[in-house]
């Protein structure tokens, strides 16, 4: 790839030319490098903040999961049948999970062949088994770790394939031609670099594959890993669409060390407690509402397949309401949460554990494991040891200490708007991974993992027979993008003059709590709109309050700048939902005037308020852009699942003349 140093005003900038720019090192990234170079693209590049930062190299669950078409066992399956289960998690296009569930096998046995270990039995069938909103039984794991497995065996490829990594190179602006249609480039901020001046680095492109993650620096309670902040604001800033960006999951995890609390840490069936602010007073509180510990026991083990927080799961004392509970105590009580796996559960210390009180479900289930053990630490380590040694080996013991967990922001199933190839409405912008917002209101658990590595394979795809070409001169590159290049480089230039703010940390926590009370799980139609306003007043105004004393700090600065947009934005698109009528569903409780006193569960039976998918907002996609510092708004209808002609002759001439791949 070609290299130069030009010069704008006291910045000395490197810039590359390159057919792909793939910014992000998570497993889509990865794979979208790998299949581009196997394609004979070679001249891509890897531009990332830090290697190995983000959510697949450091996320995971007691056995996290990979959702996949069933490939073993006599129960049938078929791509039509994947498709339409993904599809009828609501709100997703039914081309989209068409092409998710057809690309599945593919993009699974990419990752064996790579070395991810998969379990297989000595006939070589890959078992299954059920996740959250999965029908069936198509999900897999590979342990705690599955995706960083996929990091690691795709991170060796692309080393093994010599493809240039630039790390510590912050994006920080994705450049567009005059008119707003394409992304023609990128700004980045090597934090190598110690002389601002000399920190800057440009990027002369054809493609950008972007594959930074979900937005988890806008949470105040994230299980999203601390390197993982997301930088989806920089896309919106270009003038790329986003869609359903009201729509993300929440669930029970680990704060202390950041880590998702489903399956066998609750089929282990643990404690609920709480404490004071000082670690005194401690509560079962779950107590003061289920009506007994069958009952109760029943719903913390279904928390382990029921993972994610599910308005639908409320009512009837299930899964959800225990969720519900720790969130009340400790927002309204402001008492610290924990699972304790040392002591059994008991009930108003009258009614305590034993194992012929439990529902047959989890009694038939801790039997079939081989855990009829008599704490919960016991059970966990006869269900699933590595899920036990896997905090050991972060210096917490279950066996001997209390887990502080909390409900966590832990994925987006919104993101940017994108078609069948993966390429955003911004034209040679290809969002890849969880950025992408391919998914519906509900989706099965794993299924991201599925999503992110079949999306860049049919974005590499599409790059290599549509734009293979090379990017243009410099000249050109500079007469497209030079006025917004500028403008960071004036921005820049003013913080580091005005040298480091130590107060403008407070905004990033003001952007955090605001995301986490107001776009959490209970989000209030009484308070949206003054958020919104009041983060649409930070945006005007932020710019003047940032400074920087160092590159690194320089970087920091335009990583704000992308949350305050991106926290707008998503705010925009909850108030949008809310005021048009929408209701409780996905992974939130909307609390309007009505219903805004059953927040003290006095009525079980009513409480919430479920979304029925019969009005606009519901059964639509809200697609949301920001053009000239206007935000715009359009409910798109969703497209059904495509009505395939498989006539083999048929395709196979399309294929021979290499006219199939296209919208």
């Amino acid at each position: 790839m070609e290299s130069e140093i030009i010069r704008s005003g006291d910045f000395e900038i490197k810039c590359y030319r390159v057919n792909t720019l793939v910014i992000g090192s998570g497993a889509a990234s990865l794979n979208a490098a790998v299949l581009l170079h196997s394609s004979g693209q070679k001249n891509i590049l890897i531009a990332t903040s830090k290697w190995g930062g983000g959510t697949s190299n450091n996320a995971g669950s007691d056995k996290q999961t990979y959702y996949k078409l069933s490939l073993s066992g006599e129960k049938p399956d078929s791509v039509a049948e994947m498709a339409k289960d993904l599809f009828n998690g609501r709100c997703m296009h039914g081309d989209i999970a068409l092409c998710e569930a057809q690309g599945s096998v593919q993009a699974f046995m990419n990752l064996v062949r790579l070395g991810v270990p998969f379990p297989h039995d000595k006939y070589g069938a890959w078992p299954g088994y059920k996740t959250d909103n999965d029908p069936r039984s198509r999900a897999t794991s590979a342990g705690p770790y599955t995706s960083k497995s996929m990091f690691k065996a795709l991170a060796g490829e692309v080393k093994k394939r010599r493809i240039k990594i630039l790390d510590k190179h912050h994006v920080v602006s994705l450049l567009t031609d005059h008119d707003k249609n394409k992304v023609v480039g990128a700004l980045a901020v090597n934090t190598r670099e110690k002389d601002p001046d000399k920190a800057f680095v440009l990027f002369n492109t054809v493609n950008i594959i972007l594959g930074t993650g979900g937005p988890g620096g806008i949470y105040e309670t994230s299980v999203y890993p601390l390197s993982q902040n997301g930088s989806i604001g920089m896309a919106f800033r270009a003038g790329a669409a986003g869609q359903n960006l009201s729509e993300s999951q929440f669930g029970i995890a680990s704060v202390n060390f950041r880590w998702n609390l489903s399956g066998s840490y609750q089929q282990a069936i643990p404690r609920y407690i709480s404490t004071d602010k000082k670690g005194n007073d401690i509560r079962e509180f779950l107590c003061d509402y289920f009506p007994d510990i069958r009952t109760l026991t029943k719903a913390t083990f279904l928390k382990g397949y029921q993972w994610p927080f599910d308005p639908q799961k409320i009512t009837g004392y299930g899964s959800s309401l225990i969720d519900f509970l720790v969130f009340r105590e400790m927002t309204e009580k402001g008492r610290r949460v924990y699972l304790d796996y040392s002591l059994n559960p008991s009930f108003r210390n009258k009614e305590t554990f034993s194992f012929d009180k439990l529902d047959p479900e989890v009694f038939n289930y801790i039997n079939n494991s081989g855990a009829l053990k008599q704490t919960p630490i016991e059970r966990l380590l006869a269900i699933n040891t590595p899920a036990y040694l896997h905090f050991k080996e972060h210096r917490i013991d279950l066996a001997s200490e209390p887990l502080q967990i909390a409900v966590c922001a832990q994925h987006n199933n919104g993101g940017l708007k994108a078609d069948i190839w993966w390429e955003s409405d911004l034209k040679h912008l290809f969002p890849v991974g969880e950025v992408n917002g391919s998914h519906g209101v509900y989706r099965p658990g794993g299924a991201a993992l599925n999503s992110g590595q079949v999306g860049s394979y049919r974005a590499s795809q599409y790059i290599c027979k549509n734009y293979n070409n090379i990017a243009p001169s410099t000249e050109i590159f500079l007469r497209e993008s030079k006025e917004q290049i500028d403008a960071d480089l004036i921005l820049a230039k003013k913080w580091l003059d005005s040298g480091r703010n130590p107060g403008q940390n407070k905004y990033l926590r003001i952007i955090r709590k605001r995301m986490s009370e107001t776009g959490g799980i209970i989000r209030s139609s009484n308070k949206i709109a003054k958020e919104v306003s009041d983060a649409e007043e930070m945006l005007k105004n932020i710019s003047g309050k940032i400074g920087a004393g160092s590159v690194r700090e320089l970087a920091e600065s335009f990583m704000l700048m992308d949350h305050c947009l991106t926290h707008f934005i998503y705010l925009e698109a909850i108030r949008t939902y809310i005021s048009k009528g929408g209701r409780s569903r996905g992974s939130f409780i909307v609390v309007t005037e009505d219903n805004d006193k059953q927040k003290d569960l006095q009525n079980l039976v009513t409480f919430p308020n479920l979304c029925e998918f019969n009005r606009e907002i519901e059964k639509d996609i809200l697609e949301i852009s920001y053009r000239s510092g206007k935000v715009i708004k359009k409910l798109v209808k969703v497209r059904e699942l495509p009505s395939q002609n498989l006539w083999f002759e048929k395709v196979w001439k399309e294929y021979l003349e290499d006219n199939y791949i296209g919208c």
